[in-house]
């Protein structure tokens, strides 16, 4: 499939190559700042940079906003696509009803919309993932561009679900809780232990151990530990004593403190 680029970041760096791969056509690469256009079409075989989001005489067919949420409409609002062209968001948090709607307010040629979702983090300038292992989410506008998408997932992963915005956004909060909030926590444990002058990696084995833990329990709940969980209320005291004077982390521990507690008492 013949395929431009809208958004050069931490997404379209990872997706881009995957789809060459296996053996799609990367044509234009759209970016507000051009650098980044240019450090992405550098890892294509032979993609070109754009400097504007006139589309018109695009040799593409499909157009993949790799945006963030917030710049998804200005982005649909100025962007001139060619007739019948597929355009895909690849937001975990917008439906494809709000795609939908945009494309029929600002786009003056008919165009197919759809959902193109890697459930995954990516981060640019990282080697690039294998995306045989990652789950691909689609959704569209109608079964010839529902078929056109699923054939494209099933082209880069072996797990391509057909799931609707509402199921989206359930899984991309799932993904915030299990991702983002964990990785935070992550951060803070790091900052803690370091101003005590400790090496953070004498976490690692624990860290390590829960996840692995986790991830092989039927629910993530049955192997759960700690003083919240064991109602040691003592053990709580001594630490909220210790975090008095950091009342940001203090009041992370409290919150979640006090969410394992009314967890186990269901």
């Amino acid at each position: 499939m013949e395929i431009s680029f809208i958004g050069a970041g931490n997404l379209a760096w990872h997706l881009a190559p995957a789809l060459e791969n296996a053996g799609h056509h990367i044509n234009e690469v759209y970016s507000r700042q051009l650098q980044h256009s240019r450090q992405l079409v550098s890892n294509l075989y032979d993609a070109r940079t754009h400097s504007e989001l006139n589309f018109a005489d695009s040799p593409s067919r499909l157009f993949i906003l790799a945006v963030s949420d917030q710049a998804l409409e200005e982005v649909c609002s100025r962007l001139v696509l060619p007739e019948n062209a597929i355009v895909v968001h690849t937001s975990g948090g917008q439906s494809l009803q709000s795609l939908e709607r945009w494309m029929a307010i600002y786009s003056d040629v008919p165009v197919q919309t759809g959902v193109f979702y890697a459930l995954q983090t990516f981060t640019k300038g990282q080697p690039f993932l294998a995306f045989e292992e990652i789950p691909l989410c689609i959704e569209a506008s109608d079964p010839a561009t529902e078929e056109a998408l699923v054939q494209l997932g099933q082209d880069i992963s072996d797990i391509v679900y057909l799931i609707t915005s509402d199921e989206r956004r359930t899984l991309h909060i799932g993904a915030v809780l299990a991702c983002n909030f964990t990785n935070h926590l992550l951060a803070l444990a790091h900052d803690l232990t370091t101003q005590e002058g400790l090496e953070f990696d004498l976490l690692r084995p624990i860290i390590e151990e829960t996840f692995r833990k986790g991830l092989a329990a039927p629910n993530p709940a049955d192997v759960q530990t700690g003083p919240a969980r064991r109602g040691d209320l003592t053990t709580i005291d001594t630490h909220l004593a210790y975090l008095s004077n950091q009342p940001r982390v203090s009041n992370v521990y409290q919150v979640l403190t006090e969410s394992i507690q009314r967890y186990y008492k269901k």
